[in-house]
Formats: C-alpha cells, sequence, structure tokens
C-alpha cells in the first residue's frame, strides 16, 4: 500500500450499502480511498483485467453469481489483491468458508465503520503481502511480518506452543514455546481460547473470532483466526493462529456506546423539563421538539418535525423576530419574550434563550431555541403592580378625605338645625338651605366613595342574599334606562348568602350598571347574573386577591362598545374615566374596587372592543340565615343630659353643641384629650355620653378612650372620625366602644346614636 491511497474495488448490489460503505470512508482523515463501486461480478472481471486494485470488498450475492462461485471467480482473476467479504449475518459461515478459500477478511454489514473498513482493508493488504512473500521465501515472509501487528504461531495436538513469531506486548517466544495458554494466561481466558482451538482441531475447519487476554495486569482485544495444521498426509496435527491487537478498535467501540448512551440520558432529560426546547436549522426548519415543547404548545413532536418554526408558532412575520435572527447568528446568542401561538391559536407569552450551534469546523448549522411559559407569572405581575398602584393613589387620597368630612360635618348639620332654629323662614330661604343640605350630602357621598376605594369603607354587615338586591336593582333599572337596552337576570333560587352592606353592594351594582348603560349608547343588551363558585387552590394561585372556599360570583354583561387594551389597566383608578368633562367623576369603578375589597371580595374584567364587556364580583359566601336591617328611627330629644362633645373643629363643637342643645341636651366642649379628661374627671357624676373624636392634637381619641375608661369603666362613648379605615374601626372595637359615628353626620344620625348608647 503505497502512502496514503488505496484503490478498492466494490463489488456491491445494494445501493444503500454502497452509500453507507461511502459515507463511512468520508469519515476518516488518515487515508485517501478511491473507492469504484459495480454491481455484478462481470463488471468486476472486466475491471480487474484490465486495472490493479490494492483491495477488493466483495459482497458474496451477486445477480449473477451466489455464494462462494462469486468468490472463487473473484479470486482467481485477481491472486495477487487481497479480498474482504462483505457479508451479513445470516451468511457469516459462507463468509468463513470464504475465507478458509484465501479471502484475507470479512466484515459484517451491521458493525461497519469508517476506521474499521480502513484497518480490515490495511490488514487485508498486509495479510495478501505476507503470503505472497511466504510464497517467495521464507525470509520474505519474515521481513514482512516483523512490521506487521500480527502476532502468528504454531501449537500441536496438546496445544504447546511449537513456533512463535512476532508476540504480544509482554511476552516473549523464550516465554512461550514448549508452553500451553494455561501456563502463561490467566485461566479464564485460557480456557476460552482452549475450546476454540480444540473445536479446530475436532472439525477440521479454522474459525476467527474476538478474544479479550489479560497479560500481566493489562486486557487486551484481539482478532484471532485460528487455522488446522496439517502434514503431507492432510491430516491435522495442530493448528495455526493469527491474531492482531484491535483495542484501541473496541475502545473506540466502547466510547461510542457510552457517547450513545449519553445522547439518550440527555434525550430523557430535555423530555422530563417543562420548557419548550426546540432546534431548528439556518432555514427555521424544525429538527427537535421536547415534551415540553408539546405541553406548552400543544403540537406533537412528528406534527412539528420538518415545520417552517415561524409558520408554526407566529401569526405573521416580525421585525422583532428577524432582529433576533441576526443578533443570534452574529453574537451567538440572544434572549427576551416572545408572544406565540399555540395549536388552538391562543397566545401565550414565552421568555426565549435562543443558542448558535455550529459544527466541527465552526459553522453555523442550527439554533436552539429554549421557552418558558410566562403567561401566569406575567398575569400575577400585573396584577401585583395595578394593587400596588391602586394601594398608593388610596394612600393619597385617604389623607385629603378626614379634612373634607371635618369641613362637610358643620355644612350639613346646619343646614338641618336652620330651618328649626328659625320655622317662620320664607319659602325661598327655605328652598337655599334644602340645596345647601343636598349637595353638602353629596359632597359626604364623594368623600365616602374616595374612602371606599382608599381603604374599604366597612358599613353596616348583615347576612344577606343577593339574589333579592338583584331583582329590586333590574326594576329600577327597565324603568330608568332607555327601552332600547334590554335588561335580563339570571339568579340561581339557590345562591349562597353573603355578608355584606346591602346599600354597599346595591352601589357597586348600581355603578356597573350605569357604567355598561354608557357604553350601549344606541341599543344593546345588559344582563345581571350569579352563581355560586368553589375556588380551588389552582384557581386563587392565578389571583392575587382570591382564597380557597366558596364564593358568590355576580356577571354584570353588557354588550357595548368594550374597553380597549391600552386602558384596561387603569380603570380602577379613582378619577380616571373616558366619559366628556361634566359626565362622571372617575370614581364609580374605584368606588366598586374599594367596596369589594372591603367585603374581602375581587373583581375581574374581560372585554374586547366591539364585543361587550363582562365584570365579575367575587363575595365570599357565608352560612347563616337571611337577617334585614331595621328602618331608621325617628329623632329622639334628650332628657337634659350633659354630653361631653371633644373634637379641635371649631366650625364641629359649635355646631354639634347647638344641635344638642336644641334637642334637649346639655354640652361641654373640649379641643383635645387632654382636656376631655380634665373635663371629664371635673364632671364624672354629671356626664352621661361622651363624643370623641379619634384623631386629636396633643392626646389622640383612642388614648383619651382608653384614660377615660380607666377612671369609669362604665362610661358610653360615641367615638367619632371622618376617616373610617379598617385599623381604626378594629382599635375602636378592641378597647370596648361599640358605636362609631362617621363624619360627616347628620343630626338625625347623631341623636340615634346618643340614644342607642344612653337606653
Amino acid at each position: 500500500m503505497a502512502g496514503t491511497n488505496i484503490k478498492v474495488l466494490l463489488v456491491e448490489d445494494n445501493p444503500g450499502d454502497v452509500f453507507l460503505l461511502q459515507e463511512f470512508l468520508k469519515e476518516v482523515t488518515t487515508v485517501v480511498v478511491d473507492l469504484i463501486p459495480v454491481v455484478r461480478l462481470s463488471e468486476a472481471l472486466n475491471y480487474l483485467a484490465k486495472e490493479i486494485f490494492d483491495v477488493i470488498l466483495l459482497d458474496l450475492s451477486l445477480p449473477d453469481a451466489q455464494g462462494l462461485e462469486t468468490f472463487v471467480s473473484t479470486h482467481n482473476h485477481a491472486k495477487a489483491t487481497p479480498i474482504i467479504v462483505l457479508t451479513g449475518i445470516d451468511d457469516e459461515t459462507l463468509a468463513i468458508r470464504a475465507m478458509q478459500q484465501g479471502a484475507q477478511d470479512y466484515l459484517l454489514k451491521g458493525q461497519v465503520t469508517g476506521d474499521l473498513l480502513v484497518r480490515s482493508m490495511r490488514y487485508a493488504i498486509e495479510r495478501q503481502r505476507a503470503d505472497n512473500a511466504l510464497r517467495q521465501s521464507e525470509e520474505r515472509f519474515r521481513v514482512a511480518l516483523k512490521n506487521s501487528p500480527i502476532f502468528v504461531y504454531n501449537q500441536d495436538m496438546e496445544l504447546r506452543y511449537t513456533w512463535v513469531y512476532n508476540p504480544s506486548d509482554g511476552l516473549t517466544v523464550e516465554e512461550m514455546l514448549g508452553k500451553q495458554d494455561l501456563d502463561i494466561i490467566p485461566v479464564e481466558d485460557a480456557q476460552h481460547l482452549i475450546k476454540i482451538k480444540r473445536g479446530v482441531l475436532t472439525t477440521g475447519i479454522g474459525t476467527r473470532e474476538e478474544v479479550s487476554i489479560t497479560i500481566k495486569d493489562s486486557t487486551r482485544y484481539y482478532d484471532l483466526t485460528v487455522e488446522p495444521l496439517r502434514n503431507e498426509s492432510q491430516e491435522v496435527v495442530g493448528v495455526t493462529c493469527a491474531s492482531i491487537d484491535i483495542s484501541e478498535r473496541q475502545a473506540a467501540l466502547r466510547e461510542r456506546k457510552l457517547a450513545e448512551e449519553k445522547i439518550r440520558e440527555q434525550a430523557a432529560l430535555l423530555d422530563v423539563t417543562t420548557d419548550a426546547i426546540c432546534v431548528r436549522d439556518l432555514n427555521n426548519q424544525i429538527l427537535f421538539w421536547n415534551k415540553g415543547a408539546e405541553t406548552v404548545f400543544g403540537w406533537q413532536a412528528t406534527e412539528a418535525w420538518g415545520k417552517n418554526a415561524n409558520e408554526l408558532l407566529f401569526d405573521e412575520p416580525s421585525p422583532e423576530i428577524e432582529a433576533a435572527l441576526l443578533q443570534v447568528i452574529s453574537k451567538g446568542k440572544w434572549q427576551g419574550e416572545l408572544t406565540k401561538l399555540t395549536k388552538m391559536g391562543k397566545e401565550i407569552l414565552v421568555a426565549s434563550r435562543w443558542s448558535l450551534v455550529c459544527d466541527e469546523q465552526g459553522k453555523p448549522k442550527s439554533i436552539l431555541t429554549v421557552d418558558t411559559d410566562i403567561t401566569d407569572k406575567k398575569l400575577l405581575e400585573a396584577q401585583l403592580f395595578r394593587a400596588q398602584r391602586l394601594e398608593s393613589i388610596g394612600t393619597l387620597a385617604s389623607g385629603i378625605a378626614h379634612d373634607l368630612n371635618n369641613i362637610l360635618t358643620p355644612i350639613l348639620a346646619g343646614a338641618q338645625l336652620l330651618p328649626l332654629k328659625f320655622p317662620n323662614i320664607d319659602e325661598r330661604t327655605r328652598h337655599l338651605l334644602e340645596i345647601l343640605e343636598i349637595n353638602a350630602k353629596r359632597g359626604a357621598d364623594l368623600v365616602k366613595q374616595v374612602l371606599s376605594f382608599a381603604r374599604g369603607v366597612e358599613g353596616k354587615r348583615i347576612t344577606l342574599q343577593l339574589r333579592h338586591l338583584i331583582v329590586e336593582l333590574a326594576k329600577i333599572l327597565k324603568e330608568t334606562f332607555p327601552k332600547s337596552i334590554r335588561v335580563s337576570t339570571d339568579v340561581p333560587q339557590d345562591l349562597w348568602m353573603v355578608s355584606g352592606d346591602s346599600t354597599q353592594l346595591h352601589q357597586v351594582l348600581m355603578n356597573l350598571c350605569v357604567n355598561a348603560r354608557d357604553a350601549m349608547p344606541n341599543s344593546g343588551i345588559l344582563s345581571i347574573s350569579a352563581e355560586n363558585l368553589l375556588i380551588d387552590e389552582n384557581y386563587a394561585c392565578l389571583n392575587l386577591e382570591a382564597k380557597e372556599g366558596p364564593y358568590t360570583v355576580i356577571t354584570v354583561f353588557d354588550t357595548g362598545v368594550g374597553i380597549p387594551k391600552e386602558i384596561l389597566d387603569r380603570i380602577f383608578e379613582p378619577f380616571f374615566t373616558t366619559k366628556d368633562v361634566g359626565q362622571g367623576t372617575g370614581l364609580g369603578l374605584s368606588t366598586v374596587l374599594g367596596i369589594i375589597k372591603s367585603h374581602g371580595g375581587f373583581v375581574n374584567v374581560y372585554s374586547e372592543p366591539g364585543n361587550g364587556t363582562s365584570f365579575k364580583v367575587y363575595l365570599p359566601a357565608v352560612e347563616g340565615m337571611e337577617t334585614f336591617s331595621l328602618e331608621d328611627l325617628p329623632p329622639q330629644t334628650g332628657h337634659g343630659e350633659l354630653i361631653l362633645v371633644v373634637d379641635d373643629e371649631v366650625a364641629i363643637q359649635e355646631i354639634t353643641r347647638t344641635s344638642l342643645e336644641a334637642h334637649n341636651y346639655k354640652t361641654l366642649i373640649a379641643s383635645d384629650g387632654i382636656e376631655a379628661i380634665a373635663l371629664y374627671a371635673q364632671n364624672r357624676d354629671k356626664i352621661s355620653a361622651v363624643l370623641m373624636d379619634i384623631m386629636l392634637p396633643s392626646l389622640d381619641g383612642l388614648t383619651a378612650i382608653r384614660t377615660l375608661l380607666k377612671i369609669n369603666p362604665q362610661v358610653r362613648i360615641i367615638a367619632s372620625s371622618g376617616l373610617t379605615s379598617d385599623n381604626k374601626l378594629s382599635a375602636v372595637a378592641a378597647i370596648g366602644v361599640n358605636t362609631f359615628l362617621s363624619k360627616p353626620y347628620t343630626v338625625n344620625e347623631l341623636l340615634l346614636s346618643l340614644h342607642k348608647v344612653l337606653s
């Protein structure tokens, strides 16, 4: 074999096998193989008549010859050319017979690799040359064999070594001659070799096997050929053996198996992960699609393979995708958030990481994409950001509510008190006082809306049936809304009860219905429905404000213009409105949210421009019988009781003093907690009740109340404030004050509260 070139004649009629052999030889970089394939024996003989080949790869099954006939014909025409028989597993015995008649080697088609093929061709060529050298002279044989990796030896009928040449590493000729295998190698290896050689001695037929032998703590693998050794009478007198060290080939095979196992393990890991993993070529054709991708996008791997990734996962071409592709090609990686489509057409948001995969020469060949579905995560983040934004706005709003209520309290009380103090005023003046009272109440309602949003006004909670509230509301809507709007209700008879303030919940539904009316300027359908819903852990995880348990859900749906996506997150902000100036305060939905949150519930909205809007109000359900609040009692006058009024607002002091004295009460006035304690200590036997503002200078109302209770545990106290936060109400209730009067209060509310604590 000259240089690094091998000229090979391949006699094979299976195109697939020809292709595989060509591909295997392309992987070999240590030698250049000039492969000439033919499919018929006649073509091979024609080539052999004209050209010289280094080796012949021969399939024993051809269209114009079969079995040994194929080999004999080829061998007769190319005695000097080594022949390697190609065979399937079923033809192994036939291949061995061909070896016995002169073939230099045989290869099983299913086990061929590029390195194995080249090594076998080299071995065949060397063996052929060795045979030629033997025919020429013993000396030339020895010279040729000396540089060969083949270990050759003869053994007699007792399997003693009689001739050894080129022994394996670790042994010398002197150590082997006259010995048996059991004398020089481990028992297990020796017994295996003896069995092989005894079989040849018995049958007279040579064999070839791969064996492992441990010599001086080193295990090596050999390709062993054992042939019968005959005398001149053709009697078997021993065996002649040739072995070649194939340890490197075995190591390569083991490494290949380990690599394949590693690949299988990695593939299994890729299928375990919940991320969607996809590999696509530079033309965007999908090459790999794991189980996670099947789960996230809905496409099975068999459906995705070979498809264009952009057509499968995107609605239309996007500049963002093009930019990502350019970056991953130029920089090797890209990551960002993308909106992709599932098999059902649903849009999902994914955190996408792209990595460029290169071949052994460093040329880009594919793109690895790992997508994590973050749709639910982003939804929760949006809810959290909205809650934080509303909380900050609520803190600002509640800061001014207290002062506004203190301003409105004397205005409202004065407007109600003046007609009683001056019963003979003219009609115009009476009308002006009525306007003053009405607008003061409107201002108070507006402040209550701000407080409902900011902190959640507690109100009077009773166990109520929302079905009655919805039926009553529907009657009002049908009478007041335009006839072009059809109002319908759907409420089951077994609707669960809730604990709440009927007035506040009525306001919630009315606000939602008015908004629905405004969204249908021409005509439409307004639907109010209710249902029972048991929220489980999965649903609660997707909504920050939801908790596991039973809920009563009210749905207000309209077929109106819908809400644009860009303003959907802002609709619950106070003073945010899309209506024209003068047509709305922007407090309707913020009030809805505040009231529902104060009831322990939450609100979800679903809307698409042109397809209407649906508000879902979730209220925790409770057990129990429906209860009803008492009608407002008529105002009760006093019987000369002394009332200690504690407030830092002079206007409130004066109007409260006037209101009480006009209804047969006496008053003492204190401007802060310290003065209140001093007056009460001096007049404790005379004071019947204390009206105490919670927010006072010097000494706050709660501390003053605790001090009064220490002086007299039986003291009767009405707490009052313009800021009715849950924390304040809880603190008032905790120290034993059961009556709370929210500013601004009317004269009737003040008198009824006094009557309650004094009776």
